[in-house]
């Protein structure tokens, strides 16, 4: 659909149409695979699935990062035309200084992005390259309702994956809570009293490998209502809620979260949503009937990967729906 990207110039210049694109991953791992004018982003993703033995490719995404932001692209998109209009919109949202010719690189991610059929244990290499590493991160934010027994056994499986058997750390766990504990408990009791809990957790989890205790720290996030969410921090306008709130979009739908308590105040299924918009700054919704419902407005600088994610997520409920309304016949 677009003229070709600079990539693929450059593989035509030098007579050969294979290209090898990088892919990165949450695990901090990264594979290169080949790409070529007509891949659309479903294939590359089901070749990056196979490559990796993921059970299935459902609910995983590619990501351009490019300047400071982070886009998924659509799984029906030829990859480069999505690259190259990328590349082309974001050059004309920032012109180049004069005499400067623009630097637009960009890095190629692959992550999980839907997770309504998540069930950790299911797909080993899916928890243990992704759906661990990228759930870590929202827990040592605090974003979590997470009480201290449950945050000292989480500060023990993360230790275990950092250093498996080795106890020569134990010491240093005081020094180390930023990355054990999340960020809203760590004040709550002193860091030795930290330690003892952790130290005491990893003890009695002695024998399980890093990759089990993986696997064994999503199970606990799983009973959470907030596990596998995508967490913004928006500011609302005209609500009977706190200006400042915690989105959490997950499969549940679209949750209101008190940043302080961690309570979730509301929950807006995907069935009940019935209009949405986004902007550089905001992100509007309206819930229920398209006169008389309710809006939610909210100032952010995420709208666009809010709008994103509830697109997808509907797309894949309603895919969903049809499948079984299929099967029923």
């Amino acid at each position: 659909k677009y003229p070709p990207h600079q990539v693929e110039v450059e593989a035509i210049q030098h007579k050969t149409t294979q290209i090898f694109h990088k892919v990165y991953f949450p695990d901090d791992s990264d594979e290169a695979f080949e790409v070529d004018s007509s891949t659309r982003a479903k294939d590359f993703c089901q070749n990056i699935a196979t490559r990796l033995s993921l059970k299935s490719a459902e609910g995983f995404s590619l990501f351009v990062k490019i300047a400071d932001k982070v886009i998924s692209v659509p799984e029906g998109d030829f990859f480069f035309d999505f690259v190259r209009h990328l590349t082309d919109w974001i050059k004309k949202a920032r012109p180049p200084k004069e005499g400067m010719a623009p630097q637009f690189t960009y890095q190629v991610f692959f992550m999980k992005k839907l997770w309504t059929n998540t069930v950790p244990g299911k797909d080993k290499n899916a928890d243990v390259i992704f759906h661990y590493h990228q759930e870590l991160p929202k827990l040592l934010r605090g974003y979590h309702k997470c009480s201290i027994e449950e945050a000292a056994q989480l500060g023990a499986y993360i230790f275990r994956v950092k250093y498996a058997d080795d106890k020569s750390n134990l010491h240093d766990i005081p020094k180390k809570l930023r990355d054990l504990v999340p960020s809203d408990l760590g004040k709550l009791q002193s860091p030795e009293e930290w330690k003892q809990q952790i130290t005491a957790c990893y003890n009695r989890d002695t024998g399980k490998t890093p990759e089990e205790a993986k696997i064994a720290f999503l199970k606990l996030i799983y009973k959470w209502p907030t596990f596998g969410s995508a967490f913004f921090e928006v500011k609302l306008s005209e609500t009977s809620f706190p200006p400042i709130m915690l989105i959490a979009i997950n499969k549940h739908g679209v949750n209101l979260i008190d940043p302080q308590s961690k309570e979730i105040l509301a929950t807006h299924p995907f069935t009940k949503i019935s209009n949405w918009s986004s902007g550089n700054t905001y992100f509007h919704m309206t819930i229920g009937n398209l006169v008389r419902g309710t809006k939610l407005l909210c100032e952010t600088s995420l709208g666009y990967k809010m709008d994103d994610l509830l697109t997808s997520y509907i797309s894949l409920m309603l895919a969903q729906m049809n499948k079984n309304r299929t099967l029923r016949r």
